[in-house]
């Protein structure tokens, strides 16, 4: 994100969390998608777009979320807010499984998770002004008589930096700035514990990116938010988020906290992607490491270790081993034999 200034206090320090105290957590999550075709109809094949993912995240902190386009991130995120069913898995929020909730559960929860889109303008409907979009939410929850839910917009309008005098217009008579802080203010009018921040500075300027990005953290202060963010852009990342997820061809390759994954990577797939981060000083030189070859297919990954095709410390071990996501470190874990001993984690060439 180079050439964007954004503020320099530090991620907001989420509190001391076990794992009996996550505020969402991803067991063996696998998302495919069929691939039908023929006269019939029949199924050719699946695209493994989340593909057993094992996530946490602590309430208060920021977990974000990156990887190449097409990697499972934005499918990862609408699963676990169920706006996507997953074939299989788990996704707990406050330890109670919600892929087992009735329709009227998940209406009822829909209150607590909410999802920040990343195109501002196909995200607003164009015939609704700005306050029937922020208090739609409201009147769908039958929260407070009219007068209530317009007095509550006004209040969420203020609080990401709109005013009453925009009340009355429509998405097309604002700025692209302008209509994602709307879609702030209507994922914060049920008061949600988790959000889902999907790119949502991705398809704007750079300096609205930062005026963006510092209004999430001022949000996330005052309402206690927890944010799943999930972008392209490591230099925003680094400044947002508390721990960092590397996702690779529908698998968390590598997790840790942010300031450590950015100066000890440990998978090579995370070391490429950060030699890649523009640096500001043009004095300080960066090795930047070119991957060779093309991602590979969703719908036919290789064998063993899916990134073992274009990675340059490849063993031939890792064209038959499929690599659990291991912790060597303290809060650091990563999906690669080069960093653990391998035979202690997988059984017939299969994560144990």
């Amino acid at each position: 994100m180079t050439g964007t200034h954004v503020t320099t206090a530090a991620p907001v320090s989420p509190p001391a969390a076990s794992a009996d105290h996550d505020l969402v957590v991803c067991q063996d999550l696998v998302k495919h998608f069929p691939v039908t075709g023929g006269f019939f109809g029949r199924e050719l094949g699946r695209v493994r777009a989340v593909d057993g993912v094992n996530l946490s995240i602590r309430p208060g902190e920021t977990l974000g979320l990156v990887g190449e386009s097409g990697c499972g991130k934005s499918t990862l995120g609408r699963v676990i807010l169920r706006l996507i069913e997953p074939t299989a898995g788990r996704v707990l929020f406050e330890g109670q499984d919600i892929l087992r909730y009735t329709g009227r559960q998940m209406r009822a929860l829909r209150r607590q998770m909410q999802i920040i889109f990343q195109d501002p303008y196909s995200s607003l409907n164009p015939r609704k002004t700005v306050a029937s979009i922020v208090g739609e939410p409201l009147a769908i929850h039958k929260i407070g008589t009219r007068r209530e839910r317009e007095r509550q917009v006004l209040q969420l309008l203020d609080v990401v930096g709109l005013s009453r005098e925009h009340l009355r217009r429509y998405p097309h008579e604002f700025s692209g700035g302008q209509r994602q802080r709307i879609g702030i203010a209507r994922a914060l009018a049920l008061n949600p514990k988790l959000v889902v921040a999907d790119e949502p500075v991705s398809a704007l300027d750079l300096s609205i990116q930062a005026q963006v990005i510092n209004l999430l953290e001022d949000l996330q202060r005052e309402f206690h938010l927890t944010y799943l963010f999930i972008a392209h852009d490591l230099s925003v990342i680094e400044h947002i988020a508390n721990r960092v997820a590397v996702m690779y061809l529908g698998k968390i390759v590598e997790l840790a906290p942010t300031e450590r994954l950015f100066s000890q990577p440990l998978h090579p797939y995370t070391e490429a992607l950060l030699s890649a981060v523009p640096i500001v000083d043009p004095r300080t030189k960066k090795r930047r490491i070119i991957l060779e070859g093309d991602v590979p297919s969703p719908i036919s990954p290789p064998p063993g270790c899916s990134f073992h095709t274009r990675c340059p410390y490849a063993m031939p071990e890792c064209r038959q081993v499929s690599p659990p996501l291991v912790e060597v470190a303290p809060g650091h874990q990563v999906a690669c034999l080069l960093r653990y001993d391998w035979r202690q984690h997988v059984k017939g060439g299969r994560a144990a």
